[in-house]
């Protein structure tokens, strides 16, 4: 397979290994371009090969369009190109010589928000799209608020479509000045507005002729040069167990381990480290990475643990530092997004999955929903709909060792799990918070889910 552009010189391993890693997620609303600029992204820079071009130009052809649509390059399921609208999140891989790329194409669709929140769970980088004729709208601010609250470190305000307005600088300014006031009052650290047109390729790769008057980046350029700061492998080590390993084989008679994703931090030979929720501790007396034993290992690396003890782990325990053990609780205080059609109520039974464990819980009071417009609290709304966000208080059957989401995005997050049909209903953030009115006393449930 050949590029659909001038041919160049592929990235080397030994390239591919010394550029950073970059994850990001296009958002906005329905029809603002994020297809499109994503389409215009990989294809301006050499991104896209030859037969995923010829495949795109067929389709278009086939929808009566003289050129290429390229938002066909990540809108890939059937019901996406028959409606024009991005459903799933789709994700793309791609790198230049300064930097490697994992991007998430989020949909705009209001009833597809969710999808959002997936795709900016582990993103470093939101690019929010808004439409130029349109200025920021209600999604524009979701999306901005649910960023703010999955603590994403940089945002990106594309102001797209310019081209339909005529390339004029004070709409420009006009929408980058209020998107920029409502993403400070949210908390966002740091915006990056930059005009463009994804259909016609102005300031997505290439400098604009169209707009003189902007001097700033390109949004590929910003992308390749925002720095990146993976702090993960030095945060509090955190391994939740997933799977215990006891092969029982000649060579290996005895042999027992704990295996998993490290989520945070690193592990090494040697150190003291408590299971939690039981408190028991011991010592690590092996790591093996891909069947080999290591002195050391970090996130995001998957290994087996062998500890010293022989003491009761199973699915859904967590090992950590014996001297940075997080406390562990039945009471959690978060914020919310609510993803579900079916509402989130004050008494609601559900489970909640933390980590590799799941508990059974109840929603035992909602102090607050935030209203996206003026940033302002209704108080004890009793429940939340579908794309809410607001603060919830949730009592489990079993202790959790939970942390603040500001300290790890990994091990301070949860989602709520409807227990009759497997539904996720909320994606939660312990201890994150745009602020919350006195509390009300716990409603009590006597149904048997009363912990």
């Amino acid at each position: 397979m050949t590029s659909t552009t001038e041919p160049t010189e592929p990235l080397s391993v030994e390239q591919l290994s010394a550029t950073t890693l970059l994850r990001f997620a296009t958002a906005g609303s329905v029809d603002d371009g994020k297809s499109t600029l994503v389409g215009r992204l990989l294809h301006d820079s050499k991104s896209v090969l030859a037969d995923q071009l010829e495949a795109v130009e067929r389709a278009s052809a086939g929808r009566g369009q003289d050129a290429p649509d390229l938002a066909l390059l990540t809108d890939g399921l059937r019901a996406e190109r028959e409606q024009g609208i991005t459903i799933d999140v789709a994700y793309r891989y791609f790198a230049t010589p300064r930097r490697r790329f994992i991007l998430a194409d989020t949909p705009g669709h209001v009833q597809y928000t969710r999808n959002m929140v997936t795709g900016a769970s582990t993103a470093e980088l939101t690019v929010i799209l808004v439409d130029a004729r349109n200025g920021v709208v209600e999604q524009t601010r979701r999306h901005a608020a649910i960023a703010a609250l999955l603590r994403v470190p940089h945002a990106v305000l594309a102001v797209n479509k310019m081209d339909l307005v005529g390339y004029d600088e004070q709409v420009f300014a006009r929408i980058a000045e209020e998107f920029t006031a409502y993403a400070t009052e949210l908390g966002v650290p740091e915006v990056t507005a930059i005009p463009i047109s994804a259909l016609v390729g102005d300031n997505v790769v290439e400098p604009s002729a169209h707009m003189d008057w902007y001097g700033g980046p390109t949004v590929l350029e910003h992308l390749e040069t925002v720095p990146v700061s993976h702090d993960l492998a030095h945060c509090h080590a955190r391994l939740p167990v997933q799977y215990v390993i006891r092969p029982q084989t000649a060579e290996h008679p005895d042999y027992r381990g704990y295996a998993g994703q490290i989520a945070a931090g690193s592990f090494r030979v040697g150190d003291p480290v408590t299971v939690l929720p039981s408190g028991r501790s011991t010592k690590v007396a092996g790591i093996d990475l891909l069947g080999e034993p290591v002195d050391v290992a970090w996130t995001p690396q998957s290994v087996t643990l062998r500890l010293e003890d022989d003491i009761d782990v199973s699915r859904g325990d967590l090992i950590v530092p014996s001297q940075d053990a997080p406390a562990t609780t039945q009471d959690l205080e978060a914020t919310v997004c609510h993803v579900a059609d079916q509402p989130l109520t004050v008494g609601h039974r559900v489970l909640l999955k933390h980590g590799t464990r799941t508990v059974k819980a109840i929603v035992r009071d909602i102090p607050s929903r935030l209203t996206l417009d003026d940033l302002s609290l209704h108080p004890h709304p009793g429940q939340l709909t579908a794309n809410d966000i607001g603060r919830v208080k949730i009592r489990t059957a079993e202790p959790l060792p939970v942390d603040s989401y500001a300290d790890s995005r990994r091990t301070g997050s949860f989602i709520l799990i409807d227990p009759g049909d497997g539904t996720t209903l909320t994606a939660g953030m312990v201890g994150e918070s745009f602020a919350s009115p006195e509390p009300v006393k716990d409603q009590a449930d006597d149904d048997g889910w009363d912990f």
